[in-house]
């Protein structure tokens, strides 16, 4: 026997909802087998739920534009934080600035390698401490380091550094658009789920066969259980 079975994306739903308001329209509002209620719900929820689902898409859709954008910020700030930490390096080596002096940067003075910069927060720490290091050492009389200057790594840095910030923003607008579309989503249900209880309660002193009938044209989906997906194989292939 089939058996229907609630819609599990939200287009289906969208097409479950609108199946009523289409067949209501085709009956004139005559002889629904729905309530009065459950229809002016169904027509006040719709464009309540296309609405969260706009804001959704349009909130992924702005995320999923600016991340090759963002993704080359990330780049040039890890190329030029990079880069300046390896000039200081050197010019500790050849003795041109104290290796002492990588304490103001928050670098060991006998570690020449380059600290971790694989994430995000790896790379705002450490932009952090070489533009505050930089600052510091040259204040003191230190001659300043130069390609890359740390004009051109701030420039960078800040760059990232507000990107960094807009996609966290628009991470917690996803967020909160996801939850309030997730409300939306099991209210949805909730009113299909009546619905289409009404629905084959109106039908069900036809029979089930007919009821199933019937009730396909208000957007109730039946499914075959495998067996008997099987069997009306079988049936097809014996029949050729």
């Amino acid at each position: 026997m089939p058996y229907r079975r609630l819609p599990n994306t939200d287009s289906a739903r969208m097409r479950a909802l609108r199946a009523i308001c289409e067949q209501k329209s085709i009956k004139d509002g005559l002889g629904l087998p729905f309530s009065n209620k459950t229809l002016n719900e169904v027509q006040n929820f719709i464009p309540l739920f296309e609405n969260a689902l706009s804001e959704y898409k349009q909130a992924i859709l702005s995320q999923t534009s600016k991340s090759k954008k963002y993704q080359n910020l990330v780049k040039n700030a890890r190329m030029y934080i990079s880069h300046f930490i390896q000039v200081l390096n050197l010019a500790c080596i050849r003795n041109e600035i104290k290796p002492e002096k990588k304490l103001l940067y928050k670098l060991l003075p006998d570690n020449n390698s380059i600290p971790d910069l694989s994430t995000e927060m790896l790379l705002i720490e450490w932009g952090k401490n070489i533009i505050e290091g930089e600052s510091e050492r040259t204040r003191g009389g230190g001659a300043p380091i130069y390609n890359p200057a740390i004009a051109k790594v701030s420039v960078h840095y800040d760059l990232f550094k507000e990107a960094y910030q807009s996609k966290k923003i628009a991470q917690k607008n996803g967020q909160r658009f996801l939850e309030s579309l997730q409300i939306m989503r099991d209210k949805a249900d909730a009113i299909i789920l009546d619905l289409w209880n009404q629905i084959e309660k109106s039908f069900s002193p036809f029979g089930v066969e007919e009821m199933q009938r019937l009730s396909r044209e208000y957007g109730i989906i039946y499914y075959l259980r495998r067996k008997e997906r099987q069997a009306l194989k079988r049936e097809e292939v014996s029949s050729l």
